[in-house]
């Protein structure tokens, strides 16, 4: 294994002598093999190493004793170690973001910082070929555009240096091969097995069936993953020129405009590609929800016989006039951000800023954070609605006396004047008040019902920008 890694090192030209390397480890199989390795080669390649490890503050107790185990190794290896505790359940409430996202924004701000500090050259991250097979298996499914296959990039600048992944070239199973052969004591993040997360699903379930048909499948999948890096990264330096040649936008304007027949001259290849170039540039956090749909309604847009205009998400209008295709983004009116839009079940709902609300019928609860939500199907009355708020709104919940007007919650959570008006809130056909989105829910019961009686309605809440 040691030998295949040096040989995909060498021909990535991954590392130079003298680098300062920073290596990310969890105390799992895959980083404490990654930091073993590392101590081997360092005295070859005259590496100064350093270990950075997180407690991400999900697993209690564990994730603690994680952090502690990696010092201690560390200690015994002589090589210097960085830990750090990340309160990320705190950065998802006020990010509103899921914990897999949040989690890792907060580690990746963290491995910034120390490569700032360190003024390192590498950061090295322990992925290996099987990740790589699951990521790009995920986005197969996930995913309409070919530029969104390319998989885990083996090197991409990062700061003061470059991420690198030297371990892509090998399999989980001789990860853990190594470390018995060195003895490699690992710690086990019991979450890896919980099938409910997707990639695990694809680890446990899929993975084995493909590599039954072909057990170097780690191999063909990272040789597909650099070839289509390559290819795109060819496609969008074409598609700069495109834009950069076609499409004037209008400074301190947020618009963009272009010469439709032009514009049509170029492969639509490139077509896609600076299509989304030009979003990039108008919107200032590109919202989730834009997707293959908004892609294939341009490129009709520019085959279109008559004049015609088509929105976008967050007040994004595209107008066909003529020859030119215009982009411009409405003028904001902060007095009227009022919305009511019916919630099916099953459903989904697009707000007026992008983020989107999903319903589906549910047995029982199983996740349930602060952007997912449970009511009992017993308690309301359908059909639900997610709208703004109204004057005399209250709600309540378990252990309140009474009701409490929504207004003070908003007092109570400091919710800006301007965030309130928009402030989406889940209420059904009674207006019963069951939920602000991300700052309170609601339990309205029925009497003699036990609160963990069934059935419910599952609601899901994702950010679109």
């Amino acid at each position: 294994m040691k030998q295949r890694v040096l040989e995909f090192i060498q021909h990535h030209q991954l590392l130079s002598m003298d680098d300062r390397v920073l290596i990310g480890v969890s105390g799992g199989p895959d980083s404490m093999a990654l930091l073993h390795f590392f101590n081997s080669i360092r005295q070859s390649f005259n590496l100064s190493i350093i270990a950075l490890s997180i407690d991400h503050q999900l697993r209690g107790e564990s994730s603690k004793e994680d952090l502690r185990y990696v010092k201690e190794i560390c200690g015994e290896w002589n090589i210097p170690f960085i830990g750090q505790s990340l309160d990320v359940p705190l950065y998802m409430e006020e990010n509103q973001l899921g914990t897999e996202v949040a989690a890792r924004e907060l580690r990746y701000q963290f491995f910034g910082k120390q490569m700032e500090v360190y003024k390192g050259d590498k950061l090295v991250l322990g992925h290996h070929g099987d990740d790589q097979i699951e990521t790009m298996l995920m986005r197969l499914t996930r995913s309409a555009s070919s530029s969104n296959l390319s998989g885990i990039p083996v090197r991409r600048e990062f700061h003061t240096g470059e991420i690198i992944r030297p371990f892509l070239c090998i399999t989980k199973d001789e990860i853990l091969t190594y470390c018995q052969s060195y003895q490699i004591k690992a710690r086990t993040d019991e979450s890896n097995f919980d099938t409910r997360y997707t990639r695990n699903y694809f680890r446990q379930h899929v993975l084995p069936l493909l590599k039954r048909k072909n057990s170097n499948l780690h191999q063909t999948i990272q040789q597909l993953s650099e070839t289509l890096n390559e290819d795109e990264a060819f496609l969008q330096k074409e598609a700069r020129k495109l834009v950069e040649n076609v499409v004037k936008f209008e400074a301190g304007q947020r618009a963009a405009t272009f010469d439709i027949n032009t514009f049509l001259e170029h492969d639509q290849a490139l077509q896609r590609r600076a299509f989304h170039l030009i979003l990039n540039y108008l919107y200032k956090n590109l919202p989730k929800y834009l997707s293959y749909v908004h892609e294939e309604q341009f490129l009709s847009l520019l085959k279109h016989s008559g004049n015609i205009k088509i929105d976008f998400p967050l007040q994004l209008k595209v107008e066909k006039s003529y020859n030119t295709i215009t982009l411009r983004f409405l003028p904001e009116n902060p007095k009227n951000h009022a919305f009511q839009e019916l919630l099916p079940v099953p459903g989904k709902v697009i707000l007026p800023d992008g983020d989107s609300l999903t319903a589906v019928f549910a047995d029982e609860i199983r996740t349930n954070d602060v952007f997912t939500y449970y009511c009992n199907l017993k308690s309301i009355e359908l059909p639900l609605r997610v709208r703004t708020r109204k004057p005399g709104d209250r709600m309540t919940w378990k252990g309140l006396n009474g009701t409490k007007k929504v207004k003070d919650i908003f007092i109570d959570y400091k919710v800006a004047n301007d965030e309130r008006g928009k402030w989406p809130i889940v209420v059904d056909n009674k207006d019963q008040v069951l939920w602000l989105i991300g700052l309170k829910k609601g339990q309205v019961l029925p009497k003699g019902e036990e609160e963990n009686e069934g059935p419910w309605i599952k609601l899901q809440y994702e950010k679109g920008s």
